[in-house]
C-alpha cells in the first residue's frame, strides 16, 4: 500500500489565540496525528492573525489550493485541527473541499473526528461550516457589545493611549505632564 501524503494547514485569528488554539499547538497534535497514521507530511501552511470569514485573504491557504491543483506533491489529505481552521464561511468551505477533491485530495479534521472520504465526513462537513459561519457571526457580535459596554463605562477600547493621556489598568488618565 503506498504511504499517503498530506499537507497540514494551521490558522489563527487574534481571538483564537487566546482560546488555547496558537499556531504550535495545532502544528504538534497534527504532526502527531500524520505520524501515527503514517502519512507523509508533504508541506505545512499556516496563515497567522487571519479571519476565517472567507479565503481571499489567506495567501497561504491559496497557495495550498494551487499547490493541490498543480499536482505538485500527489497529495491524499489536507489535515486541519478544527473544521473551522479550515474556514468559517461555509460557501467557502464546501467549494474548496471541491476543488481538494476534483484534485483527489480529501479533508481530516482531527479534533473534530472528520474525513471527507467518507460519506458521513461530507455530511458533517456541510453541517459544521454551516455552524462555524454562525459562531464567527456570533463571535463578531459579542466583541462588539464588550467594546460598547467598555465604552459607556469610559473604558479604553484598546490601542496606544492619546497624546496627553496615559492608560492606568485599563483607564485613560491624564498625563498632566504632557
Amino acid at each position: 500500500m503506498k504511504r499517503q501524503n498530506c499537507y497540514i494547514y494551521t490558522r489563527v485569528s487574534t481571538s483564537m489565540q487566546v482560546d488555547g488554539y496558537s499556531l504550535d499547538a495545532q502544528r504538534e497534535k497534527l504532526r502527531k496525528y500524520a505520524e501515527y497514521q503514517e502519512m507523509h507530511i508533504a508541506g505545512e501552511y499556516s496563515d497567522e492573525g487571519k479571519s476565517g470569514k472567507n479565503i481571499g485573504g489567506r495567501p497561504d491557504f491559496q497557495r495550498m489550493l494551487d499547490d493541490i491543483a498543480s499536482g505538485k506533491d500527489s497529495i491524499d489529505f489536507v489535515l486541519v485541527f478544527k473544521l473551522s481552521r479550515f474556514g468559517r464561511n461555509a460557501a467557502d468551505v464546501l467549494s474548496s473541499l471541491q476543488i481538494m477533491q476534483d484534485y483527489g485530495a480529501n479533508l481530516i479534521c482531527v479534533e473534530d473526528g472528520i474525513d471527507s472520504s467518507k460519506d458521513s465526513g461530507k455530511l458533517m462537513i456541510s453541517v459544521l461550516s454551516a455552524v462555524a459561519e454562525i459562531e464567527r457571526e456570533n463571535i463578531l457580535v459579542q466583541t462588539m457589545e464588550g467594546r460598547k459596554q467598555k465604552a459607556r463605562e469610559g473604558k479604553w477600547n484598546g490601542g496606544f493611549a492619546p497624546y496627553g493621556y496615559y492608560l492606568d489598568k485599563g483607564e485613560l488618565k491624564i498625563a498632566e505632564d504632557e
